[in-house]
């Protein structure tokens, strides 16, 4: 299963969640919460303890590997995200497909294939260009350095902001599975799924290396301009 590891950008840090960020994780989901009907966010020290031993567990298992979102300017911790859905396609063909832990390799092993999901930030941290760096860090680690063959994200099929957020970064939609699950507020919703394929990575990286680089410009000429 894929070790922890930090990625490390101009903006973010993603560094691997531990119980020690509860505190900050708590701190950074309590300001201003109304972006996350949609989303499962702990509210709460007791909450982001529980919500870290999950992922944790669910790490341990071999199914995901977890992350605290930290903004590079200051360590201030603005959230969290994760690779989830690990699957392997190693050995026999096993019918019918589900993502499963790895028949070989033990520790070395790498997945074929992921999901990122579980991703929330702070309030004051949104558009900010932090989920953009940090998926771009999360894309090359898992397609440069796991050499996966694909990507997925998913969003409540609801959620305008996060299906553009995903749209922005180039993933393909590859449609809405209506009446699907329930939702976050107990309603049935549809699931809108994405993914980027290894041969739609060097595009897509294109794609966010122009918006960071945008973004930057944006930001550099704005500091020139008399107050």
């Amino acid at each position: 299963m894929p070790a922890p590891v930090i990625l490390s950008g101009r903006s973010v840090r993603l560094e691997p969640l531990t119980v020690s960020h509860a505190p900050a994780l708590a701190a950074a989901a309590a300001a201003d919460r109304t972006s996350y009907a949609f989303t499962p966010v702990p509210h709460g020290l007791d909450a982001a303890h529980t919500y870290i031993q999950s992922a944790l567990a669910d790490q341990q298992a071999g199914r995901s590997l977890a992350f605290a979102t930290v903004r590079a300017a200051d360590g201030l911790v603005v959230g969290s995200t994760r690779f989830c859905e690990l699957d392997y396609w190693d050995g026999p063909v096993v019918w019918p497909p589900a993502p499963r832990g790895p028949l070989s390799g033990g520790a070395d092993a790498v997945p074929d294939a992921a999901e990122i999901g579980a991703t929330w930030l702070s309030a004051h941290a949104q558009g900010t260009g932090i989920n953009t760096e940090a998926k771009l860090l999360m894309f090359q680690h898992a397609f440069d350095t796991w050499r996966v063959r694909r990507i997925s994200l998913r969003a409540d099929a609801r959620n305008a902001r996060s299906r553009a957020a995903i749209e922005r970064l180039g993933a393909v939609c590859e449609g809405v599975r209506r009446v699907h699950t329930r939702g976050l507020d107990g309603l049935v919703r549809g699931t809108a799924f994405y993914s980027v394929l290894d041969e739609e990575w060097p595009m897509v990286r294109h794609t966010i290396e122009e918006r960071l680089a945008r973004a930057c410009r944006d930001t550099d000429s704005s500091r020139l301009v008399p107050a």
